[in-house]
């Protein structure tokens, strides 16, 4: 008798079975799926998007559906949740339209979304935590419950802060970018928070019960860890990382749909056999939900891009967002364990379950009733609207997998005709066309794509990139040009709109562009180096230094993973340089000078160095000191012999035998440095660079000058004689 007690006391902590509650419902195939996940970021994006897409199907959108069958399928529900059902949908309805209207307000939307949804599993896991521990026989009090639920607010918050950490790459993402300093150090204070919280909490409920009973709770406390802390501590430790989109809604939002159609489902089951002894049907219940999903997700952007043209993958994700956001108000406001009817279906309590109230006049009740009423019209109906739906969620996975994948250009045009008015496919319609030797189909592709979705760049971008890339500067020009009157604040079109400016020698117009674009958005820091060359071009020296100076000064405080290389960073400090020459500031000249060479040299760019040291040689003969000239051309050949470059070792070999001519050293040095050069160019093909200093080599060999003779050059102590120039004090 007493072990038959104890059997049914440990059936009463299960809702199914313990293998379904344990793996579903406290998620204990979090470590395999999310395993799953992290394995994802070397396989196919595509591939990764489709079989999202099939999961949906059959988690996601049902899951939707199972909170507007909670609380619209009666009229006591419907009544009793009024603001929630009629005023806070409406609401969400009118944002539905004003998205549409001005897509600028989407990333908003989906920003709210995507920091609101783990909130949503959390606050799940901590209400099925909490009915776990309760049908054990646990009764944590009110100092346990505060803890409990930290730990579970803490396990959030460290992911929170993960996701808003450092810029965002996703234009629907928006970032304030915490830096990763402040972030490791919250995600470790938060994390000693979480052991505290949850240990104080778990120990209380142990001194009641048996670790046994409690198995469903801890799991779903390990659940809550692996959701939310092993990535960010992953992150921190060896730099895994999963997209915030990704992540939030991809492998986290699958787990949490089954968890939750596993207590719905349970809930409806109980509900349907209760004070109505109504039959349960499991099969009928799910093929609601699934038909209920779809019609939330599907119709919507469908009639959005074939009535209005809308772009279809914008009109999507706007339904995705809101959609969900309705379903997390409205989920928070029917699941409480407090609310007597709840409680005692999911608690096995004894109170009693009170049995629907009396239908109002309400006319959408009365409208919702008579279609789930038994009359022939209802079901076929029913029927009808059940079959339509499941044929348009057959041709729109018809369609998405056509335009995914390695899909051949003839599919993805299978794709386009669909639906002509998705961006998303007119993009990779355009990139295969352009891939298959077909550009001006390609560019008609990224057209549509621009039309569709006018506010997103990178239709606009791409296309910008191949009229640049194939020297159509004109059509590109027109297209930043027309771009910019619809998104005139869009500071990195400035930016690229000044860059064609100039190509076509529009040049002020390039500088007003590039001084707006700093206006809108001082991280446009490159704009500074572009207006910098473009002012020294002009001869502008004085107004170019500030420039560069900006722009290295933003090169310094950038990380070291963001800084440029060496090669780009020297030609910048020598332009600097030679802006100060000019404008007769000579001891910031000399220190630009020496730091592109040190640069250079720790940038391991023999090249570049040697060109810094030629330019700072030149700069001191014009300034009469010939002495440091003579020390900075030797460490230039010097360095020269090491590269494989003999135009450019000829160059300086002949402008330091001038230099040696003009501080009267020996004709004999002068002479060897001279046929040094003619010796290196006559090794290789003639170049515009070089010409001219071979010209010159010909007029003093015809003159005689400095005994230019090839019996001369031939002697035995030519290399000594060179090796005495190179180490003239």
């Amino acid at each position: 008798m007493r072990e038959r007690s104890q059997s049914s006391g440990a059936a009463k902590v299960w809702i199914y079975n313990p293998v379904v509650d344990l793996i579903v419902g406290c998620g204990a195939w979090s470590a395999p799926l999310l395993l799953l996940a992290y394995a994802s970021r070397f396989s196919s994006t595509m591939v990764w998007a489709a079989a999202l897409y099939l999961l949906a199907l059959f988690f996601n959108y049902p899951h939707y559906m199972a909170t507007l069958y909670r609380a619209y399928h009666t009229s006591e529900d419907f009544n009793k949740y009024r603001v929630f059902t009629v005023h806070i949908t409406g609401l969400l309805l009118a944002t539905v339209f004003l998205s549409h209207l001005y897509p600028r307000v989407l990333p908003w939307v989906f920003t709210l979304y995507l920091s609101w949804s783990p909130w949503h599993y959390s606050g799940q896991n901590y209400g099925l935590f909490m009915m776990f521990a309760r049908r054990a026989g646990a009764t944590p009090n009110a100092s346990q419950r505060r803890a409990l639920y930290a730990a579970f607010l803490i396990s959030y918050l460290i992911l929170f802060v993960s996701l808003y950490s450092g810029p965002s790459n996703d234009p629907l993402f928006l970032s304030p970018g915490i830096p990763e300093g402040i972030t490791r150090a919250l995600t470790a204070v938060l994390g000693i928070a979480f052991t505290v919280s949850a240990m104080y909490g778990l120990s209380g409920l142990l001194r009641q019960v048996k670790v046994g009973k409690l198995i469903p709770a801890l799991t779903l406390v390990s659940t809550q860890f692996l959701w939310f802390l092993l990535p960010s501590f992953l992150w921190m430790a060896e730099g895994w990382r999963l997209p915030a989109s990704r992540y939030s809604t991809g492998v986290l939002a699958i787990m949490h749909s089954a968890q939750y159609l596993w207590i719905t489902s349970y809930y409806a089951r109980r509900e349907a056999i209760g004070p109505s002894s109504q039959h349960w049907r499991p099969v009928v219940y799910f093929a609601v939900l699934v038909a209920g999903g779809i019609a939330l997700f599907i119709p919507g952007p469908w009639v959005a891009s074939y009535v209005f043209h809308y772009d279809f993958t914008t009109s999507f994700l706007i339904f995705t967002a809101l959609v969900n956001l309705h379903h997390f108000i409205l989920d928070g406001a029917i699941w409480k364990l407090r609310d007597g009817r709840i409680a005692a279906l999911l608690l096995n309590s004894k109170d009693k379950v009170v049995a629907a109230g009396k239908d109002t006049g309400d006319w959408l009740s009365t409208q919702a009733r008579w279609i789930a009423g038994q009359s022939r019209w209802a079901r076929a109906l029913r029927i009808s609207l059940a079959l339509g739906l499941f044929a348009l969620a057959g041709v729109d996975r018809f369609r998405f997998l056509l335009s995914t994948g390695e899909g051949t250009l003839a599919r993805t045009e299978r794709a386009a005709a669909l639906n002509p008015y998705d961006s998303t496919v007119q993009l990779r319609l355009a990139d295969l066309q352009l891939r298959g030797g077909h550009p001006e189909e390609a560019v008609q592709s990224w057209k549509r794509a621009i039309q569709e979705r006018p506010s997103d760049p990178l239709p606009r971008n791409q296309l910008l990139q191949y009229w640049t890339n194939t020297q159509q500067f004109q059509q590109a020009y027109e297209l930043a040009r027309a771009s910019l009157e619809r998104s005139p604040r869009d500071a990195e079109l400035r930016v690229n709109y000044g860059l064609l400016a100039q190509k076509l020698g529009h040049n002020e117009e390039a500088e007003q562009s590039w001084q707006r674009a700093l206006q809108l958005d001082r991280g446009q820091w490159r704009a500074h180096l572009y207006l910098g060359d473009l002012l020294r071009g002009n001869r502008k020296y004085e107004d170019a230094i500030p420039q560069y100076a900006r722009f290295l000064n933003r090169v310094a405080h950038n990380g070291i993973e963001a800084r440029p290389a060496a090669a780009e960073i020297v030609p910048v400090i020598l332009h600097l340089a030679d802006c100060q020459a000019h404008t007769n500031r000579n001891a910031d000249a000399r220190r630009s000078f020496a730091l592109a060479a040190q640069i250079a040299a720790q940038g391991g760019q023999k090249k570049l160095q040697s060109l810094a040291l030629v330019q700072q040689a030149e700069y001191e003969i014009t300034q009469g000191n010939l002495s440091p000239a003579v020390a900075l051309y030797q460490k230039a050949l010097k360095l020269d012999s090491e590269l494989d470059d003999r135009p450019n070792e000829a160059v300086d070999w002949y402008n330091y035998g001038l230099l040696l001519r003009r501080g009267a050293y020996p004709e004999r040095l002068v002479a060897a440095c001279l046929w040094k050069a003619q010796m290196l160019l006559d090794s290789v093909p003639a170049a515009p660079d070089t010409k001219v200093v071979a010209a010159e080599l010909r007029k003093m060999q015809s003159a005689g000058s400095a005994k230019l003779s090839r019996a001369s050059w031939a002697t035995s102590d030519t290399e000594a004689t060179l090796q005495q120039a190179l180490t003239l004090k």
